[in-house]
């Protein structure tokens, strides 16, 4: 196997870059690839999540749902979330996917799905009660949603009134422009995506309606009451209300008729009039899809099956090291401009030193890249029959930018030393420092619009922001004297700074930037602290330890993690500019997952497998009950949950002997009154 830290920090690095990309994508409308390559680089890192479970203690990938919605228009929130949709590449994906649901359901027959092409466009959402429609709102962060109802409305496609229809129902689908009509006004926009993002984010509705906007219904947020048992007869129920239906959508029974299905839509695909860029397997039984439910920003019954990527030859002219926010030295290859998939690219990445040298990458080589969803590509392969006589092997720097030397460290869990050259200094190395300020204003940290990472350079270069607490008291004199910036620019920036200081404990823990705590291990530590005078404690050296020791027992929180908090807030620097921080905001508690649920401020664990469902199901409904999911017997523990296949033995008689409630599977089923 790979180096784990190599493979850990690799991981990392490209999912910052895919938050990047996705918003040009959704937040600016112009993305800067197209969807292929967007999803390109999730192929990368969902293929390295499959094949190795420890990153996902890292980052899930489904919690990269669009971007917030702008200050155009009103925000509404969504009855429910409109999430992303997690990705398959090749066969094997969906073999996964479809086991992670027969695992979940606890089911050993395939399930039915229904099929359908992946539109490339605008996700959007319509609301109607009493069939009249009330409104239609963007896709958004996934939460909120813009109010695009007068936009949505000029669409021809979208019906104003339905006959005979439940109470309350909204229809979710995607926004688009033929490729015919596109071809007509393509001097206005990058992409056809581009084209309808930019028309449905218009002020004047007048406007809107003078591009060809189209639209396909594919789904359902809230409905009452409920009509429909089957996906496909949720379709077919939409088309008689009057919504444009996908005439290539149909139910597959098996991984063979999946495969036949993608590879024929795959095939039909230059021959449509609208872009598709993979296909929906979505569970066909809404009462499994209910059950399944989803992670935190990905359903867990559907899936997109992506088409293949494009490709092209450059030669590389120069190579270049930049520096991470967590010190991580990455080469990035200086390419010939070159076209690819519509898109001019120059920049290659080569992700680590390892990585040189085992494809044996040189300046002045004719490589092969592939556009993997963000502005930097990656590079597949060199062409060594075209490799100058006078080609020389490059040489690895082995000092920071900052000038500090760079070292490769030695994973906990598998002791081999990581690919990774890194610098070690933090704070103290400008490079990194600038590069931790990105991270925090960044979406899924504190969200500052208008503060992206072109300002920050700037504001750095003019010593306007050194440190995250720098960024609360900017100096808005000397900005205004700055080219670009005019009243509206500077007060919508000052806004956005303002709300950003109300922040929950766990989008704090994750924005500071701690190795190896991505969101999810926010939320988990968040959730163990509650209070932000609490985590305050980790300054203090002597209660660190014990806290450090407590975090142990928590499910998903390993020796990894615990190891980069200490190594963290050991550090003074780091001790400094976090409290620093802390006292311009207004960190808000943690909130109860439940009230009223059964297990409200208990630790639970479980142990052997389930009859009736799997230990995923049955963790995931323990916490809409308000419990805490522990890893490991101890004092601690309110309740250990025995399934009736295959219980661990040493944690029933641990559990017996601290005397902890032990629930057998029937008990509960019981409780759950299930």
């Amino acid at each position: 196997m790979k180096n784990k830290k190599k493979i850990q920090d690799e991981y990392k690095k490209k999912v910052n870059r895919l938050i990047n990309l996705n918003k040009a994508y959704f937040d600016k409308d112009k993305p800067i690839v197209s969807d292929s390559e967007f999803d390109k680089l999730k192929q990368e890192l969902i293929n390295i999540s499959k094949k190795y479970t420890f990153l996902k203690k890292i980052k899930d990938l489904s919690k990269i749902v669009g971007f917030k919605p702008s200050t155009k228009f009103e925000k509404v929130k969504h009855s429910k979330p409109m999430l992303s949709l997690g990705n398959a590449f090749e066969k094997k994906d969906i073999i996964d996917f479809k086991k992670k649901i027969s695992n979940f359901l606890n089911f050993k027959s395939d399930v039915q799905f229904s099929a359908e092409p992946k539109i490339d466009g605008i996700s959007s959402t319509l609301r109607y009660e009493k069939g009249d429609l009330v409104f239609g709102l963007s896709r958004g962060d996934g939460i909120f949603g813009e109010n695009i109802t007068e936009n949505l409305a000029t669409i021809k496609d979208i019906p104003k009134k339905l006959l005979d229809p439940p109470e309350i129902l909204e229809v979710r689908g995607e926004v688009y422009i033929g490729k015919k009509d596109f071809e007509k006004i393509k001097d206005k926009f990058a992409n056809p995506r581009n084209a309808a993002g930019g028309s449905l984010r218009q002020k004047n509705s007048s406007e809107t309606a003078k591009i060809p906007l189209k639209f396909f219904a594919y789904g359902i947020g809230e409905v009452k009451p409920k009509l429909f048992k089957k996906q496909s007869d949720l379709l077919k129920r939409l088309k008689t209300w009057g919504f444009p239906i996908n005439e290539l959508c149909e139910t597959v029974n098996n991984t063979d008729e999946i495969e036949k299905n993608h590879i024929k839509l795959e095939n039909l695909r230059s021959n449509l009039d609208y872009d598709v860029d993979g296909v929906v397997y979505k569970v066909n039984n809404l009462d499994f899809q209910e059950r399944l439910g989803s992670t935190s920003n990905s359903p867990r019954w559907a899936i997109a099956y992506k088409f293949s990527s494009v490709k092209a030859s450059s030669k590389i002219t120069n190579i270049v090291i930049q520096v991470g926010r967590t010190g991580a030295i990455t080469p990035v290859a200086k390419i010939n401009p070159v076209t690819v998939g519509g898109v001019v690219v120059s920049n290659a990445t080569l992700h680590n030193e390892d990585e040189i040298n085992r494809k044996d990458i040189r300046i002045g080589d004719t490589v092969t890249i592939q556009r993997a969803g963000d502005v930097i590509p990656q590079v597949l392969s060199v062409d060594k029959a075209k490799r100058g006589k006078n080609s020389k092997k490059f040489i690895f720097p082995t000092k920071c930018l900052c000038g500090a030397i760079t070292k490769k460290e030695t994973s906990i869990t598998t002791k081999k030393i990581d690919a990774v050259r890194r610098c070690l200094k933090g704070y103290e190395c400008d490079f990194t420092a600038k590069e931790k300020l990105k991270h925090i204003v960044s979406k899924d940290a504190f969200d500052i619009e208008g503060l992206g990472k072109k300002v920050i350079d700037n504001f750095w270069n003019l010593n306007l922001i050194k440190t995250p607490a720098d960024i609360f008291r900017l100096d808005y004199l000397k900005i205004r004297k700055l080219e670009g910036w005019g009243e509206l620019s500077i007060k919508n920036l000052q806004n956005a700074i303002d709300k950003s200081k109300n922040i929950m404990l766990d989008k704090f823990i994750f924005s500071i930037g701690i190795r190896h705590i991505g969101q999810e291990n926010a939320k988990i530590i968040g959730n163990f602290f509650k209070k932000s005078k609490h985590f305050s404690e980790l300054f203090n050296d002597k209660k660190r330890a014990k806290i450090l020791q407590n975090l142990e027992d928590l499910n998903g929180i390993g020796d990894t993690q615990i190891r980069s908090i200490e190594d963290f807030f050991s550090n003074k620097k780091n001790s400094e500019i976090i409290q620093s921080l802390m006292l311009v905001l207004n960190i808000k508690d943690m909130q109860k997952i439940s009230q009223n649920g059964v297990f409200i401020n208990k630790n639970i664990m479980f142990t052997g497998g389930f009859e009736k469902m799997s230990r995923s199901e049955a963790k995931a409904i323990a916490e809409e009950n308000g419990a805490k999911i522990l890893g490991s017997v101890s004092k601690k523990l309110n309740y250990l949950v025995i399934g009736n296949s295959k219980p661990t033995k040493k944690k029933i008689e641990k559990a017996k002997e601290l005397k902890i409630n032990i629930m057998t599977e029937e008990n509960w089923y019981k409780l759950l009154n299930r």
